[in-house]
């Protein structure tokens, strides 16, 4: 993985400032609340936390966000959105598995690193019972899940992918590389440093691409040229 694409992101406060301060902008706004919420949480975060953090008008929130609530289901929301884009990008039908396997253990451990608020926030919502995102969990994201099942139940049928739970095998996905933001003080604590090194993340990757890739198979060339159907692959 290039270097570059693990860099650390600004802060809040910086990306505020780098543009027209004490202009609202909703990306403003939610990379505001997004940091916040993640930090404090819902219950111990107010209205002028955020407005501070993002240098705008407590009222410039409210014209765009007509409460605190309205905008931490948008935080979330927009935040939901970019998980489930990763992996309807990497885990696909038409990407080689291990390839895809790869990209998207990528993609979440890069986000784990620059965003490890909006984990961290995802993480309290659910410990706290969950009730904001309810609807998510019981209709978008468990077809969202049943569509990557389906792709998984493919690859097993066609020996490319060993016959263990599609499900939980996403579940362990998940959890090993949201570890890196929800449990980064804890990481940090035992490997003696912070902030956690380029070199930590990508120990992080190629130690869950060792334990989960041997569970793929690449895809076969083309055989064609042997008598097969155009475009045809064939399996180990």
């Amino acid at each position: 993985m290039p270097q570059d694409s693990l860099e650390a992101a600004p802060s809040p406060r910086k990306r505020a400032r780098a543009g027209a301060p004490r202009r609202a902008t909703i990306p403003q706004i939610l990379n505001a609340a997004e940091w916040t919420f993640g930090t404090r949480g819902l219950k111990g975060t107010r209205l002028e936390d955020i407005a501070k953090v993002c240098d705008i008008p407590k009222a410039n929130i409210l014209y765009y966000f007509g409460s605190k609530e309205e905008l931490y289901n948008a935080t979330l929301t927009r935040l939901l959105d970019v998980w489930l884009t990763d992996a309807d990008t990497w885990l696909s039908p038409e990407r080689d598995p291990l390839e895809g396997l790869r990209g998207y253990i990528e993609a979440k451990i890069v986000f784990s690193r620059t965003r490890p608020e909006g984990s961290r926030l995802f993480a309290q919502e659910l410990l706290s019972g969950g009730l904001m995102v309810q609807d998510f969990l019981k209709g978008e994201l468990r077809a969202h899940v049943a569509r990557h099942v389906a792709i998984f139940l493919d690859w097993q049928a066609r020996g490319i992918m060993a016959p263990i739970d599609p499900t939980h095998f996403l579940f362990l996905l998940w959890s090993g590389t949201q570890a890196y933001a929800d449990m980064q003080v804890q990481y940090e604590a035992v490997l003696d440093r912070a902030p956690l090194t380029d070199a930590d993340y990508e120990t992080g990757i190629a130690t869950i691409m060792t334990l989960v890739g041997p569970l793929f198979r690449p895809l076969a060339p083309d055989v064609s040229a042997e008598g097969g159907k155009p475009g045809q692959r064939k399996t180990p």
